[in-house]
Parts: C-alpha cells; sequence; structure tokens
C-alpha cells in the first residue's frame, strides 16, 4: 500500500543524495537472495559513479590473492569461488569506490550546523574522504590541515593531559590485525587501557559466556564443520541481511538433509528460504530451497527460558529412554553437570513457558530434533548478547552443547557470528580494556617498558567519563561512535564536552558533525585500496581474522581515493611517534624504543612484532603467505579446557525473575522494542531506504508490530506514532514519526530500526557481567504522533 511520505526524511531536499523511491509498504514474497539481489548489486554500483571500478573490487573480494570483504566476519571456503561475495559485501564495496568526494569545496559549502540536519544515508552518500580536515569552530566548518600539523595538534593534547586516563581511544571492527596491534602498543605505551571498543556493543556476553564455560572466547567451529552437522540451531541472528554468505552453507547443509531450525522472533525471509545468484538454472526458473525446517518465534528476552525448556525436555526424554546424554564425555572433560541438572528440573513449565512465549509442546519438538542429531551445531548473534542476562544465555547454550558431547567434534560446536569484518581479530591483537596479564607481561618482555595494569573504561565507562568531565581526548580509529552508542542525545552531549574529538574515516557520518572544541578528520585508506609505502612505495598486505578464527591476508586492488589518504597503520603510527616523542621522555623512557616510521613503511615488520609477542602467530609472514593463510588453535576443538578446573564448567544459574515483555505486561500501552538493521543498512552504514525482504520501501521510519497489539492498544497499520522510552532526569526519552507496520512478531513485542531508535536506550541498562547495552529489549511506550498531530 503506497502512501504519501511525511516521515521526517521527506523534510530533506529531495537530491540524488536521498536515494530514496516512493514510500511503500508490501509484503515481500520472493525468497531471499536471487534476483532481487543482483538488482540490488546493480543499482549500487550505478549510484556509485564509477561501476567499472566496482564491479572489478568485486571480483578481487574474498578472493586468495584479493582483499577481504569490509562487511561481516563470516569465514571464507578453503576452495573459493570465483564470486565470493554477497549482495551486502557489494553495496560496501560500491560504497568505497564511489567516484563522489568529500573535501574543503563541500565544507566550504556546507557548515557543520546544516550538516547536523542531514539523515545518516545521505551523509555518507556524499562521497569518500580526500584529505585531512580541523574543525574551526568561529566558522563552523572544516577547514583542511596538514597530516604533520594534524599529528602535532595530537600530540600537545595528549601531552598536555594531566593523567592518561583522561584519553580514549575507541576502536571500530574494520581495523586490520596490524592497526589494532601498532594502536594498543602506542595506547598502552602512552598509560592507559582505555580501549572502547565495538565488542562492548555487541558479542562482549560471548567472550565472557564462553571462557567462563570453556576455557576459551571464541567459537569452536570451522566453516567446514557445517559440512558435516546433523541438525543447526540459528539463534537470534538475521544472516540474510547481516551475513548473507552464512546463508550458502546453510542452504547445502539443508540440501544434503540437515535439520536447521531458525529461533528468532521476527519472521525473517533469509532464515524461510534462499536462491543462490551463482546457481544458474536456479535463477532462470525463478526456483529457491528451503532454509529452515522449523522456525521457534520466543518473546524478546525468552531465549534462555526456551533452551532450558529444551533441556528439560530432553531429560524427560532421558527417563523414558529416548535420549541419552554423552556420559563419557561429561565424566572426562566437564563439571557441574549434576547442578545444572538440578537446576533445569527444579524449573516449572508455566515458568518457562511465560518468559519465554513458546509453550511445553514446541521446546520437546526442538528436543526431539537435538536428540536425533549426531552432530549440532548452534550458532548465535547480537539477538541473544544484547540482553540483560546475555552471558547466562550465551553459557545456557554450552551446556546444551556440552551435554551431548558437542565440543571438540567435527561437525559440532559453538559458532558466535561475530559483525565487522575483524572485530574478532582486534580483540586478539589486544584491544580489550581488562588486558589479560599474559599480554601486559609479554609487551613489558618485548619493549622493556611497564605497561599500564589498571584495567580501562569500555564503550559504557568512556560515556560516563566524557559526560561526567573527566575524559579529554577521544580517538576514534574507524566507525561512527555517535551513532553505535545508546542513549543519543546524552552520547552527543557527552561527546561534546571533549576538548579534542579525532575521527579516523573513509566517509562522513555523524560522529565528525559532534564535535568537542577541536576536531580533526583524518582519512584512510579503504580495504579495497592499494596501500603502498616505504620510499619505493611497495604494496602492502593487510590481514584479518574471520568468525572461525582463520587468518589470511587482504591486498587492495583499487586507486587510492585520493594521494593524500593515508592507511590506518600509517596514520596510527603518526599519531604514536609524534606523541610518545613528547611523553615518554618524561618518564625516563627513550622513545626510540619503537620505530614507528620503520614499522609503518613495511607491514612485514608489525607482523614480527605481533609473533613475539601474540601467541598463535609464530612465522606469522610465512604463515601468511599461504592461499587462505591459516587457523588459530583453539584448545576446546581439542577438548582441552584452559578454565580453572581444567574442565569445560556447566552453568547452574537461576533463569532471570522477569524479563522485560514480563514486567510491561501490566502497563497500558507499552512493548518492548528491539533494534535491527534494515537490509540497507550495515551497522551504522546506511546505503538505502529500502528493506526488501520486509516489504519496506523508501523509508525508515517504521515499526514492526503485531497486528492483535495494534487492535489491542487501537492502533492500525499506517498509523503514525511518537515512541517514548524511559524517563531521563524527569523527561521521557522519545523517538518521533513512526510508521506502524503489521508484522510477524510475538505478542508484546516490536522492531525498529537503529541508530535511529538508540535514543531510547538508557546508557545505564547493560547486560549483567557484560555491559553491552540492552538493545534487544528496550521499554517503549506508543503514543499519536505530535509532529503530525
Amino acid at each position: 500500500m503506497s502512501q504519501v511520505d511525511t516521515s521526517p526524511e521527506a523534510t530533506l531536499p529531495l537530491t540524488e543524495e536521498r536515494l530514496a523511491g516512493t514510500p511503500s509498504l508490501a509484503p515481500y514474497a520472493g525468497p531471499a537472495g536471487g534476483w532481487g539481489a543482483l538488482k540490488s548489486v546493480g543499482r549500487q554500483l550505478a549510484r556509485s559513479g564509477a561501476p567499472l571500478t566496482g564491479v572489478r573490487a568485486l571480483l578481487a573480494m574474498n578472493q586468495a590473492d584479493g582483499f577481504d570483504c569490509p562487511g561481516c566476519a563470516w569465514g571464507d571456503p578453503t576452495h573459493g569461488a570465483a564470486f565470493e561475495f554477497c549482495e551486502n559485501g557489494a553495496k560496501a564495496v560500491a560504497w568505497e569506490a564511489t567516484a563522489k568526494r568529500v573535501g574543503r569545496d563541500f565544507f566550504a559549502r556546507h557548515p557543520v550546523s546544516e550538516l547536523l540536519n542531514w539523515d545518516d544515508c545521505r551523509l555518507e552518500a556524499q562521497g569518500r574522504l580526500v584529505e585531512p580536515l580541523y574543525y574551526d569552530a568561529a566558522t563552523d566548518r572544516y577547514r583542511p590541515i596538514g597530516w604533520d600539523a594534524a599529528f602535532a595538534l595530537i600530540a600537545e593534547r595528549l601531552a598536555d593531559l594531566d593523567d592518561p586516563d583522561r584519553a580514549l581511544f575507541y576502536t571500530s571492527g574494520r581495523a586490520s590485525n596490524e592497526a589494532a596491534y601498532l594502536y594498543q602498543l602506542f595506547v598502552r605505551l602512552f598509560g592507559t587501557n582505555n580501549f572502547p571498543d565495538c565488542s562492548n556493543m555487541c558479542h562482549e556476553a560471548s567472550g565472557l559466556g564462553m571462557t567462563a564455560s570453556l576455557g576459551v572466547s571464541k567459537g569452536t567451529v570451522r566453516l567446514e564443520d557445517f559440512e558435516a552437522a546433523d541438525a543447526i540451531f540459528v539463534l537470534g541472528q538475521n544472516p540474510g541481511t547481516n551475513h548473507p554468505r552464512m546463508l550458502g552453507d546453510l542452504r547445502r547443509a539443508a540440501e544434503r538433509g540437515a535439520t536447521i531450525v531458525a529461533i528468532n522472533p521476527l519472521r525473517e525471509r533469509g532464515l524461510e528460504r534462499f536462491a543462490d545468484p551463482q546457481r544458474k538454472v536456479e535463477m532462470l526458473h525463478a526456483g529457491s530451497h528451503p532454509i529452515a525446517g522449523h522456525y521457534v518465534q520466543p518473546r524478546l528476552g525468552g531465549d534462555m527460558a526456551l533452551l532450558r525448556g529444551l533441556a528439560k525436555a530432553l531429560f524427560a526424554r532421558q527417563a523414558a529412554g529416548t535420549f541419552t546424554p554423552d556420559r563419557a564425555f561429561i565424566e572426562a572433560h566437564t563439571r557441574g553437570y549434576t547442578a545444572w541438572r538440578e537446576a533445569v528440573l527444579a524449573c516449572d513449565w508455566a515458568t518457562l513457558e511465560a518468559q519465554a512465549g513458546v509453550d511445553r509442546e514446541e521446546m520437546a519438538r526442538l528436543a526431539e530434533i537435538y536428540a536425533g542429531a549426531p552432530r549440532v551445531i548452534i550458532t548465535w548473534a547480537m539477538g541473544i548478547t544484547q540482553h540483560e542476562h546475555s552471558v547466562a544465555t550465551v553459557r545456557e547454550i554450552i551446556n546444551l552443547l556440552l551435554l551431548g558431547g558437542h565440543v571438540g567434534r567435527v561437525g559440532a560446536g559453538a559458532c558466535p557470528v561475530r559483525g565487522h569484518s575483524n572485530v574478532q581479530g582486534d580483540r586478539t591483537m589486544g584491544i580489550d580494556e581488562t588486558a589479560p596479564t599474559w599480554l601486559l607481561d609479554a609487551l613489558e618482555a618485548r619493549y622493556g617498558v611497564p605497561m599500564p595494569r589498571d584495567p580501562g573504561l569500555n564503550t559504557k565507562g568512556a560515556l560516563q567519563a566524557l559526560e561526567a568531565g573527566q575524559a579529554e581526548v577521544f580517538i576514534g580509529l574507524g566507525g561512527n561512535f555517535a551513532r553505535a552508542t545508546p542513549d543519543t542525545p546524552r552520547t552527543e552531549a557527552a561527546l561534546r564536552r571533549a576538548g579534542l574529538t579525532v575521527q579516523i574515516s573513509t566517509k562522513l557520518n555523524r560522529s565528525h558533525l559532534i564535535t568537542g572544541r577541536e576536531a580533526l578528520i583524518l582519512p584512510c585508506l579503504g580495504r579495497s585500496e592499494i596501500d603502498r609505502q616505504g620510499a619505493e612505495g611497495r604494496p602492502q598486505r593487510i590481514s584479518v581474522e574471520d568468525s572461525m578464527s582463520a587468518v589470511h591476508a587482504s591486498a587492495g586492488r583499487l586507486a587510492p581515493a585520493s594521494p593524500e589518504l593515508r592507511s590506518e597503520p600509517a596514520i596510527v603510527a603518526g599519531i604514536a611517534a609524534a606523541t610518545l616523542a613528547r611523553v615518554l621522555p618524561r618518564r625516563g623512557i627513550d622513545p626510540a624504543v619503537v620505530d614507528w616510521a620503520a614499522l609503518a613503511g613495511d607491514y612485514d615488520r608489525i607482523r614480527d612484532e605481533i609473533a613475539a609477542v601474540i601467541p598463535g602467530f609464530a612465522d606469522f609472514n610465512a604463515r601468511l603467505a599461504a592461499p587462505r593463510g591459516f587457523t588459530l588453535d583453539n584448545p576446546a576443538r581439542r577438548r582441552d579446557f584452559p578454565t580453572d578446573s581444567g574442565r569445560a564448567e556447566f552453568a547452574a544459574g537461576a533463569l532471570p525473575e522477569a524479563v522485560m515483555h514480563q514486567r510491561l505486561a501490566g502497563r497500558p500501552g507499552w512493548l518492548t522494542l528491539q533494534t535491527l538493521r534494515s537490509h540497507d543498512q550495515y551497522n551504522t552504514t546506511v546505503y538505502g531506504y529500502d528493506d526488501r525482504y520486509r516489504g519496506v520501501q523508501g523509508q525508515r521510519r517504521v515499526l514492526f508490530v503485531n497486528p492483535d497489539d495494534l487492535a489491542r492498544l487501537g492502533l492500525r497499520a499506517g498509523d503514525w506514532v511518537d515512541l517514548l522510552g524511559e524517563s531521563y532526569r524527569g523527561e521521557p526519552r522519545r523517538a518521533p514519526a513512526f510508521r506502524l507496520v503489521a508484522y510477524d512478531t510475538p505478542p508484546g513485542c516490536c522492531a525498529a530500526y537503529y541508530p535511529e531508535t538508540n535514543a531510547l536506550m538508557p546508557l545505564e541498562r547493560v547486560g549483567e557481567g557484560s555491559d553491552t547495552p540492552v538493545a534487544k529489549a528496550v521499554a517503549v511506550q506508543l503514543v499519536p504522533s505530535r509532529r503530525l498531530a
């Protein structure tokens, strides 16, 4: 049904940058992938203004001698296809390979106060940043600044701090291993562990939960395990939009007879059917193949209760003689089984059903699938980790895997699917505010300099420090911090209290407009671009680590968007050299302890440093030369569990007393909101205004609501509402003007896109133990839109 667009986006000038078609809402009947994906890729390449350049880049993406996709962290097959990319990977490359440019002329036309009224898509659609820029508050515009002057300014502001902990060093998961290693080395030599990073906002709970249960923070499966699994449980994720290449592996598993179980509150097309664009016959006949044989829709926050109900049903099958736990594995390799079993059996069915929003019979069907599968993979994403009790839920996932001995077995294991392409690698390189002792010891042994030992600030702590005036300098290595974080008005106000904000970026985004008293934009090379360093201009390669712990090389193929661009390692090295030349002599340390120019001039030297400090990277350069790199050792795959007990640990934690949907049940007009991506989006990067699989065209301010909830609240699809969140200092948080869409989501639960709804998320509402924003359980009240009243 087409309607007149009266959303806030419609108030923007109708320029080519807006990219929006006529707004409409209509059910989508096709499969994921297929012709829709191919058409979308074509449109994005055309919009870039450099379609041939984009095509050339796509042919090199995820190839053994090419560059790694700048999107998600899904693994690459050992023997890749000629076209090893997905729709959203193609969007990311087209976005990076655009012919449009942003430099001094752009900012001469547009003051920052004007740009603050532009939306995210329009900002990034302006093109690539091409020169370093300094914010001139007097004119409200960015103006050019030389690289040496920019480095000197950063060094001066950092050196003037009375405490290194007054500086914050954010990292996006797109930074390479080499850039991340240099960054953490510089920051620790400077004297702090303040490393807020994107892991804090997504998969922190996965690492914490798995470390407590298995002694390792990473998934235990390799990509090849999907070829041998008998059952794959997909929890809290939408691969069709967030990591589309996973659909190919799920489809192949389904074709050979594996059972795919989707557990997700919303019905997502990518979990139902998939048409592979590389299958010519299928494309000619408009065919597709089903993915999930079973689809279960728990209420938001009900995953732990659902998993515990599945376990309770398994123990009932054990009593009936139709399921046998892997006794040999449990006795030889685990601890705490009896206590967990008693905790499961103590849960009554009424409590489990009420919290999960799933009946006992459905849980029994899931148990039947699990019991009949010799090899089980459980894979999950942020639908699990962005909850108050996310660490406990991750541990419940591991409990189920341990029950059947599905760890350290081919075709089985735990598979947290990370977001950004190197978010896992950045943590491996030491981007961690709670650095392990072994890392600090190794750095001290290598460089002979004492390292800071006190824990630093994570994302939540960094925002609170900025808000309290306890942080003065913010440096962002990639990303869009102002839009990725919760409580948007508070976040922006906090950032504006800083003395200096520095953003290392490829494209213009809102974080560049939320400045401290001073601000710098430092433009960097994209993943697809050739990186030449040293006096001879020798091409460099970087490395990344995917969700399956595979480390492989990445070498750009395109000419840089501007001769002024520098690589992330070169920028980090430039800041480090200028800063430490001022800071280290005060502590009696020779700044020459690290030759930053030499490291930036030859990334092989950086990898030699990594090999000397980080376990698992011996002979790094030689091993990286292999066509698909190498896979880091994971002791849990060998059933070696480096916990304090030396065994895998069952967790017998109690269920939450009540999750958000239960707490809101008695509050009229309130629903539990989950924030999510549209299909034309990757994290905070918005490529366009369409969400093809959910039937949304030309708009983003929509709210997906169960039809029964609409009727109960006296609302209709197409109505406009404002969303009110929990109050802050007496004022309710508000996100205005959302169009209602009737959608298949559980009663009491709704969904909308971020970052538009981040304003509704209280900074203090985070996961227990993880400090991850609770983005999948936000309390919202629907009220008639005052903007349209």
